[in-house]
Formats: C-alpha cells, sequence, structure tokens
C-alpha cells in the first residue's frame, strides 16, 4: 500500500537548477525520515539527502552540499529535492525512499519503501 512517485526530473544545462518532488501514501508520512537516492548507470545507488520527520535535521551527501536542498511538507505529504548548480556527474535516476525514523545517515539498509525513480540529465 505504500507508495511513493517521484515526479519533476528531466534534462537540464549544467549550472541549471531543478525540482523534484515526492508525493507520498499508504503510511504514516510524518513518522519517518525520507531520503533521496540516485543510480547513474554502472554505479552503485548512493544517498543524495535525508530529512528527519519534523523537518529539523538534514543530512546530504558531500558532493552536493552547498548546491542541493531538501525540504517536506507533511500536510502534503510531500519532499522535495531542490537541485541548483547542476553537473552532468549529477546525472542519474534519483529515488525516493522512505526510512525509519532513525536512519538520518541514509543507510541503504533502512529503507522500506522506494519510489520508481526521476531521471535527471544534465548536459549542454
Amino acid at each position: 500500500q505504500l507508495q511513493l512517485v517521484e515526479s519533476g526530473g528531466g534534462l537540464v544545462q549544467p549550472g541549471g537548477s531543478l525540482r523534484l518532488s515526492c508525493a507520498a501514501s499508504g503510511f504514516t508520512f510524518d513518522d519517518y525520515v525520507i531520503g533521496w537516492f540516485r543510480q547513474a548507470p554502472g554505479k552503485e545507488r548512493e544517498a543524495v539527502s535525508c530529512i528527519s520527520t519534523s523537518s529539523g535535521i538534514t543530512n546530504y551527501a558531500d558532493s552536493v552540499k552547498g548546491r542541493f536542498t531538501i525540504s517536506r511538507d507533511n500536510a502534503k505529504n510531500t519532499v522535495y529535492l531542490q537541485m541548483n548548480s547542476l553537473k552532468p556527474e549529477d546525472t542519474a535516476v534519483y529515488y525516493c525512499a522512505a526510512t525509519g525514523h532513525y536512519n538520518l545517515r541514509c543507510l541503504l539498509g533502512g529503507v522500506f519503501g522506494w519510489g520508481k525513480g526521476t531521471l535527471v540529465t544534465v548536459s549542454s
């Protein structure tokens, strides 16, 4: 019954911006840490950012710090990822994931639900 649906992916030029959205249903959204993960072809899936249940704590991968911002609107059961200053290296399928409230480190083992992903392509 848990469902996570990503949207907002697409093609963007280097240096551009994009905002991803994740709409959640089927679980008590505000009880869980929500994260964004990404996977590029030939690479392992990696954590990008996670946000605490109350939005008070956020964590980011070193590669995106200062460029990406995660936020959540519990009233709308939605998590966002604002991506600025995009680089070709950011090209990947981005996945929204639900994880336990303890999993602020965005450990893959803590994820219990995944979206199907949205493709972000950063290219000239």
